[in-house]
C-alpha cells in the first residue's frame, strides 16, 4: 500500500479542497491522480479508502478510461473499501453498482436555485442516522454543478438526501461507500479559479458568485469539513 487514502481527479480544476486542508491537519497522507492529464484509476485495493471528484465527463461515456475507472469502483465495493464519490464520483459510483445516470430534468448550478433560494439539501430518515452525517444539522447548504443525475438500483442502494430540484443528491451502497451529487469541498480559492474555467460558471454573474460564497462561507465550510471529517472516520483514516 502506497499511500493510506487514494483520490481521483477527473478534471485538474477539481481538486480535493477542505479535504486536503483536513488530510493535512490529520497528517493523513494521499495519492492523487488526475485521469484529465494522462493520470489512471490504479487498483483500489492498494488503499484503505478511495475519494472520486468532480468532472465534465459522464459516467456513461465509452472511453477507456471511463470504462477503466467503473471497474476500478465496482473492485472497490466488491472489497468493502470506504468510497466517497462527489458529483461525477456520485453518478460513477451508481453506474458501477448496477444504477442508471440520465439528464437532469433541470440542470442545477451555482449556490442559489432558479427562485432565488440557496440549494440545499434535506436528509432522510436513513441520513439521518448514518455516521456520513453525524453531527450535521438535517438541513444544509451546498453547490451545484451538473446536468445529469441518477437513477438508483432496486437493491443494495441507500437514499441519504435529497434535494429541491434534484431528487437524489446523496446515497449509500452496501456498507461504506457514499455519493454526493452536491459540491461540499470547495474553498474560497477553488470557487474562484472554477468561475474562471468552469463553461457553465463562466456565463454567470461572477461577482455575484463570489458575493453569495462568502455569504455562505462559514456555514457551507463547517458543514462540508464535519462531513468530510465524518468519512475519515468511518474509513478509520483518523
Amino acid at each position: 500500500m502506497s499511500e493510506p487514502l487514494l483520490i481521483v481527479k477527473n478534471i485538474t480544476h477539481e481538486g480535493p479542497g477542505l479535504l486536503e486542508t483536513l488530510l493535512s491537519e490529520y497528517g493523513i497522507a494521499s495519492h492523487c491522480e488526475d485521469l484529465s492529464m494522462g493520470g489512471t484509476c490504479p487498483d483500489p485495493c492498494d488503499y484503505r479508502a478511495v475519494v472520486v471528484l468532480g468532472g465534465p465527463q459522464s459516467a456513461n461515456d465509452k472511453t477507456s478510461s471511463m470504462q477503466l475507472q467503473l471497474r476500478q469502483i465496482e473492485r472497490a465495493l466488491h472489497e468493502s473499501i470506504p468510497y466517497l464519490g462527489i458529483c461525477l464520483g456520485m453518478q460513477t459510483l451508481v453506474k458501477a453498482a448496477g444504477g442508471t445516470v440520465i439528464k437532469c430534468r433541470m440542470k442545477e448550478t451555482g449556490f442559489i436555485d432558479s427562485e432565488g433560494n440557496p440549494y440545499r439539501i434535506e436528509l432522510t430518515s436513513a441520513g439521518k442516522m448514518d455516521p456520513l452525517f453525524a453531527e450535521l444539522g438535517n438541513i444544509f447548504p451546498v453547490f451545484q454543478l451538473h446536468g445529469e443525475t441518477v437513477e438508483l438500483a432496486a437493491t443494495g442502494m441507500e437514499l441519504l438526501a435529497t434535494g429541491k430540484n434534484c431528487l437524489i443528491q446523496a446515497v449509500k451502497v452496501g456498507k461504506n461507500a457514499y455519493g454526493l451529487q452536491c459540491h461540499f469541498e470547495m474553498t474560497r480559492r477553488m470557487f474562484s479559479e472554477w468561475c474562471n474555467i468552469d463553461a457553465d460558471l463562466k456565463g454567470m454573474d461572477r461577482h455575484n458568485l463570489i458575493e453569495q460564497f462568502d455569504a455562505l462561507q462559514k456555514e457551507y465550510t463547517a458543514s462540508g469539513k464535519r462531513l468530510i471529517d465524518n468519512f475519515l472516520r468511518i474509513a478509520s483514516l483518523v
